[in-house]
């Protein structure tokens, strides 16, 4: 007997506001599949009904993201074709997704993903900031030890930088990025993306904090903050030597094997000013 064939596995991306910002090829994917594992069915239900899809649904969602996972590879691999959709953007982008597509990888599943919306995207082109290098690290680690290690590494980052937030909990994370980012970092804050209150604000983390203490937080937010620029970096790395003194730094290359001209001539460079006046300095004048 021959074997079936091994179905699909579509990543459909569905709107994060708007019902209009689906594209054709989702709605026709949508209609055609055997299955659409959802997020939040009785959230999806609305959409569906509203361009008319019946194609069955069941749950997948971070509950049950392994078990359910196992499942719909089975209904893949007996020949059935599955879509997958979140409660708003792209499937795998912050979302129990990732391991779906993880699981069917390893069973030899085709996956293909049908682009659209993207909350992140969305505010990071609307924002002012960088848009050439970023990074999108979605919401902060639930996880004390690790959500403090991403604070230590965004103080570092110079990308673009791209999180979620619920209202709930935005006013501690603002007060958190103030502390390790600094208060005066610029950053956008954008809310209601793509729906009839979309907004936004362009200000700095101390502005954006003294605003949501007095104003109470409402919607979904996605907050795109500055990196620290290389000038910031430069004098940062200049004023750790200034506690040395000259004849300290000029020690501390000699003793890794430079002679002192090449010594001085690196001083001089880290501490922004001439080889003349590092010369000066170690003869006293």
């Amino acid at each position: 007997m021959e074997e079936k064939e091994y179905g699909k596995l579509y990543l459909c991306a569905t709107p994060i506001g708007n019902l209009e910002d689906i594209t054709f090829r989702v709605l026709n994917t949508l209609k055609s599949v055997d299955l659409i594992a959802a997020e939040d069915t009785r959230h999806s239900i609305k959409l569906l009904n509203h361009y008319d899809i019946k194609t069955p649904m069941t749950s997948y969602h971070e509950y049950n993201k392994i078990e359910k996972a196992k499942y719909l590879v089975d209904k893949i691999c007996s020949g059935m074709n599955v879509a997958v959709i979140t409660d708003a953007g792209t499937p795998g982008i912050s979302d129990p997704g990732e391991e779906l597509v993880r699981q069917c990888i390893e069973a030899g599943i085709i996956v293909t993903s049908l682009p659209g919306a993207a909350a992140c995207i969305t505010a990071l082109t609307m924002s002012g900031r960088k848009t050439r290098r970023f990074v999108f690290e979605a919401f902060l680690p639930a996880d004390k030890k690790e959500h403090k290690r991403v604070l230590e590494e965004l103080a570092h980052e110079t990308r673009t930088m791209i999180l979620y937030e619920a209202p709930h909990h935005l006013v501690r994370t603002l007060a958190e990025l103030s502390e390790y980012l600094g208060e005066d970092r610029e950053l956008s804050v954008c809310k209601e993306l793509t729906k009839t209150y979309e907004n936004t604000f362009c200000t700095t983390l101390k502005g954006a904090l003294e605003f949501y203490e007095k104003n109470e937080p409402r919607g979904e937010y996605v907050l795109v903050i500055a990196g620290k620029n290389y000038q910031e970096i430069e004098k940062e790395r200049q004023e750790q030597f200034f506690s040395m003194t000259v004849e300290e730094h000029v020690a501390m290359y000699t003793r890794q094997g430079m002679d002192k001209k090449e010594a001085m001539k690196l001083t001089a460079k880290d501490r922004g000013v001439s080889k003349r006046d590092i010369y000066r300095s170690l003869l006293g004048e």
